[in-house]
């Protein structure tokens, strides 16, 4: 591979173009474009590119000794390749045609039972390997329901047939281990239209290092942007930054591929823009290289509401909206963001937030438990509890659901693979469930792994588990016992107990063997943890997490910006877990203040932050907002009057309203659970529903007060702004609204004031946080 380079920053691959010649052919030669080993000694190759030149050291050796295909590193390496074992054909389940394989090849042993025993062993012939059914139906010989998979003079073909002839030798415990995938080149940055090869190497444990280019599987994340065909050729699709996955043998490789916006801004823009912490330096560092300008400042209104909104989840009220646009201090946005995360409703907000991602629902608990736990996790927040503590003390609690509420997380995952997939989610947002079968598809993650990880929780037991969970009080007792292990199926036997890339514990060790995954869990040097809870916060504020989804942190779905989410994350272990500090950069940082109106030269962008994404209100959020903006309370039965939807401890309350507009159900530990779809349903409930038109005809609301002052048109517009929208009428809106409440043509002014809140409450403006 040849590369052309600006600084430090790889920019084109001239390998077609460019003329590669050896030293010593005798040594190694280049035919179309690879390099061919002919015998033992060193020699240099050259590349030449338009007056430039490069070259690199090649040594050959153990030329004279034969080469032997391994079935572990090799044979294995085709069949996933060319896909005998996915999922799709004899990796299902159930297999294909009475072949089955274990998926992509994650149980060598068992594999290489299937091919050479099973079936009278017809799959291979020893003696002629061509009439060998492995080899006869992929590549085309008899008929195949899976089509043509190789042909004859493939190198496919010459792996299997070789390895056949040589005695289909068996796997060995003494195999060259993988250790690691190195993908090449790490980093690009490429013009749209532009190709790049890549190129994957393994790394043995041995020390050996091989070229597996030709048997990694290539995925996109992002073919908006990059595209990767089966040889591992990138074409360039369109603007903006994507990544490319490697996999190989279980493991996994990233390249980011960068593709800058054809627009031209002078680098003053970026040196001058505002930098209040290591947010915007990491921000605007990505919009520079990708050509973004950044939007300017938002206005005050629009900072005001938009803090109000994703602090404590409620609108500011109109004296503290005028106080506020009133205020000409500088420090004035500071002191707003101390009070915003001093105050009671950030509690009411963030209690809600981890609820959801705690399950907390009736449908699930009995009252009283449903009550223990919300108040658990209330009492956390309120005391500023940092983010390891309170994963500890949902980790590793014991003792009455009713007296620690932390223990109704085994009351909700009462079985070993349960617990550990649902801790590997709310705390670390990776979902490991795939690897509960096999091993994981997508990521690193092992069906050894996921076994050694549930046996961490095969000793948790609690007194009054099991049956209808509707039956009794639902009070639960929940200890550990002094024996146990869960069994993996595959083995026969349990793994040794150990987090996930953790270092195992004695199976006869004593005590909480959950303490020790908690030790691993929070430790500052598991990135996963400290990761997940970083990109939950920044995607709650900047409506865009670095991650996308939110709760899908593997290593193949790679953040739009690497440097900035170690660095936030980093920032978090800094100060203890507090996530307080955290939310108080982000708030204060010109990234998450900035304008969200877009500019030509960032219009098309929604992942790097050049402006502020708008974001529907989430469904409790709204239904509070119509309350306040209106003053007519929201009531749910067996609650008391004036409780606000954020205020719920339980999901599973009956409301039309939030159900309609994407509740979390807090049936599965996923943020998919919560839409921000629209739907035709939610359109016609703004414009004719019960919940806005009957709140616009209460008693006592807003509307009656204002209508009761005897105050003026213009400032009844005034204040439905304010209420709702946090701003002043503009002039033009001032005059137009002005004028219809002036006419005189027998319309009640009730009607008009009503027209107008609902003007207001049914505008994108309102239902939107911007």
């Amino acid at each position: 591979m040849v590369e052309s380079t600006e600084g430090d920053r790889l920019v084109s691959d001239v390998t077609p173009q460019a003329l590669l010649t050896s030293s010593d052919p005798g040594v190694v030669r280049v035919e179309g474009g690879m390099l061919v080993p002919a015998g033992n000694g060193a020699a240099v190759i050259e590349a030449r590119h338009e007056g430039h030149t490069a070259s690199a050291a090649v040594t050959v050796t153990g030329m004279d000794q034969p080469h032997v295909w391994s079935f572990r590193n090799h044979v294995q390496s085709v069949l996933a390749k060319k896909g005998c074992n996915a999922g799709a054909c004899h990796g299902a389940l159930a297999g294909k045609g009475g072949f089955k394989l274990s998926l992509r090849g994650y149980d060598t042993m068992r594999d290489f039972e299937t091919i050479t025993r099973q079936a009278r062993g017809r799959r291979i012939e020893l003696a002629d390997p061509g009439r060998s059914l492995i080899l006869a139906k992929p590549s085309g010989a008899i008929p195949h329901k899976g089509g043509l998979r190789f042909d004859v003079d493939s190198l496919e073909y010459r792996v299997l047939s070789e390895w056949i002839a040589a005695g289909a030798l068996p796997p060995r415990e003494d195999d060259p281990r993988l250790d690691h995938l190195e993908i090449l080149p790490h980093r690009a940055v490429l013009a749209k239209d532009a190709q790049q090869q890549i190129v994957v190497r393994a790394h043995f444990a041995d020390g050996r290092v091989e070229d597996v280019t030709q048997w990694a599987k290539f995925t996109s994340t992002d073919e908006t942007v990059a595209q990767v065909d089966e040889a591992g050729k990138v074409t360039v699709t369109s603007y903006g930054e994507g990544a490319v996955t490697a996999w190989y043998a279980s493991n996994i490789a990233v390249a980011r591929i960068a593709s800058p916006y054809p627009h031209q801004i002078d680098p003053a823009v970026f040196a001058s823009a505002p930098r209040r912490n290591f947010i915007d330096e990491l921000v605007l560092d990505k919009l520079q290289s990708l050509n973004l300008r950044p939007s300017p400042a938002a206005s005050d209104a629009e900072f005001l509401r938009r803090a109000y909104l994703d602090t404590i989840g409620t609108l500011p009220s109109v004296d503290e909206a005028r106080r506020f646009l009133a205020d000409t201090s500088p420090d004035k946005r500071d002191r707003l963001i101390d009070e915003l995360l001093a105050r009671p409703e950030f509690v009411d907000y963030w209690s809600y937030k981890w609820s959801d991602l705690l399950l907390v629902s009736g449908n699930k608990l009995r009252p009283d438990a449903l009550k223990a736990y919300y108040r658990w996790i209330r009492e956390s927040v309120e005391s500023d509890k940092p983010w390891d503590e309170f994963a500890r003390e949902i980790v590793t609690a014991t003792g009455s659901s009713y007296e620690n509420g932390a223990t109704n997380f085994f009351a909700l995952h009462q079985d070993p693979q349960e617990m550990t997939e649902n801790v590997s989610m709310a705390f670390m947002g990776l979902s490991i469930g795939c690897a509960k079968c096999h091993n994981h598809p997508l990521e690193k993650w092992t069906n050894d792994q996921y076994y050694a990880m549930a046996n961490l929780f095969a000793r948790v037991r609690a007194k009054g588990w099991g049956g209808d969970f509707r039956a009794g009080d639902g009070r639960r007792t929940v200890y550990v016992a002094s024996k146990g292990d869960l069994i993996q199926p595959l083995r026969g036997k349990p793994q040794p107990p150990a987090p996930l890339d953790g270092e195992p514990i004695p199976f006869d060790a004593t005590g909480d063997r959950r303490t020790h995954l908690a030790d691993w869990l929070t430790s500052p040097e598991n990135p996963y943890f400290s990761r997940a809870i970083t990109n939950r916060i920044w995607a709650n504020f900047m409506g865009v997490g670095l991650v996308e989804a939110v709760d899908d942190m593997r290593e193949s779905n790679p953040p739009s910006n690497e440097e900035l989410l170690d660095a936030a994350a980093q920032f978090l272990v800094e100060n203890q877990y507090q996530l307080k500090p955290l939310m108080r950069a982000i708030l204060q940082s010109a990234a998450y203040q900035r304008s969200s109106k877009p500019l030509p030269e960032n219009k098309d962008e929604h992942r790097y932050y050049s402006r502020n994404y708008p974001k529907r209100l989430m469904a409790e959020v709204m239904l509070d907002a119509i309350s306040q903006v209106t003053q007519a309370r929201t009531t749910f039965a067996g609650y008391d009057e004036g409780t606000r939807a954020l205020e719920l401890p339980d999901s599973s309350v009956d409301s039309y309203f939030l159900k309609t507009f994407g509740r979390a159900e807090r049936e599965i530990t996923c943020e998919c659970e919560r839409s921000s779809e629209p739907s035709m349903v939610q359109v016609l409930h703004i414009s004719n529903g019960d919940t806005i038109n009957q709140k616009l005809h209460a008693e006592k609301n807003r509307l009656e007060q204002l209508l009761g002052a005897d105050v003026s048109g213009e400032q009844i517009i005034e204040e439905a702004y304010l209420a709702a929208l946090s701003r002043y009428p503009t002039d033009t809106e001032r005059e137009q609204l002005l004028a219809l409440m002036r006419q005189d043509d027998g319309v009640e002014r009730r009607v008009l004031v009503e027209d107008l809140f609902w003007s207001v409450l049914s505008s994108k403006e309102f239902l939107f946080n911007h």
